[in-house]
């Protein structure tokens, strides 16, 4: 196992602050730090940047990402346990480590960040999903971020990734290829992580485009993609009857089959649909 710094083995760490993983907070924790610094260095050079972290637990990731010469972290961490153990860290990384010890969801970082900024996280499985929409949909656009390098259950990851006709495609996929480049840069078993979990993970890096890839307003791409995808098993005549008075005619506008089903139409054409569901 790595020697990154001159703390004590996250194993030790664990057993001295009694930091057994919850499930009801998401909690997997990685204690190689060998992992730990690899999944970093997936972030591309830290140099020169401030990175946000979610759900440091007891800091592997965190060391690994001052390690590798994170400019500033900002870990948010709700356990309130495992705030002594990062204390431990920013006391090793005078200045370059700052903790707040609150719910992610709602916490603001932007307050304790100067660009460049990227997220870099081993996000707990029971909010990863919902912070990565909100990263993606942000009102204005370039957002916050330069990147997110981000750790969900590999399932997760193929959802982000997926293409066209792909058995994982959908909304997920829709809003990330969106507004970003996304792809899978690490995949790890269950046995990485203490307690070992019941899925395998991988982690997906995304790099945020200057300028959406087709024109389109967020909400209804939103909107559509939802309608679209909620009812997928349904031809789109009928899954969006909701949003459109003819929705057939609305997709003969635009080329799309009105027999056709969700999963079979790209990016170009569902940002086409939300175009006309603003115009209207």
């Amino acid at each position: 196992m790595a020697q990154i710094d001159n703390l004590p083995p996250l194993s030790d760490v664990i057993e001295t602050h009694g930091l057994a993983a919850r499930k009801s907070l998401g909690q997997n924790f990685l204690l190689d730090l060998n992992l730990t610094s690899k999944i970093a260095r997936q972030a591309g050079d830290l140099r020169g940047s401030d990175v946000l972290e979610i759900g440091p637990g007891p800091g592997g990731l965190t060391r690994g990402l001052l390690a590798e010469g994170a400019r500033r972290v900002l870990a948010i961490e709700k356990d309130t346990r495992c705030i002594a153990a990062l204390d431990e860290i920013a006391s090793a990384y005078p200045n370059q480590l700052k903790t707040i010890n609150g719910d992610a969801l709602e916490a603001n970082p932007l307050e304790h960040l100067q660009a460049p900024i990227k997220v870099v996280a081993n996000l707990p499985y029971n909010v990863g999903t919902e912070l990565l929409i909100r990263w993606l949909t942000p009102a204005e656009w370039p957002p916050f971020w330069d990147s997110l390098t981000l750790m969900f259950q590999r399932e997760v990851a193929h959802r982000i990734v997926a293409k066209p006709g792909d058995k994982a495609y959908g909304r997920l996929a829709l809003l990330a290829q969106w507004r970003a480049e996304p792809r899978i840069v690490m995949e790890l078993p269950p046995e990485a992580f203490t307690p070992a979990p019941k899925v395998s993970s991988a982690v997906v890096h995304l790099t945020a485009l200057a300028e959406p890839r087709f024109p389109a307003s967020g909400p209804h791409l939103s909107r559509v993609t939802q309608a679209a995808f909620g009812q997928r098993r349904k031809m789109l005549r009928a899954s969006l009857k909701g949003i459109f008075k003819d929705p057939t005619a609305v997709l003969e506008s635009v080329g799309i089959d009105p027999t056709a089903r969700a999963e079979v139409i790209g990016l170009e054409q569902f940002c086409a649909l939300a175009r006309v569901l603003k115009g209207n």
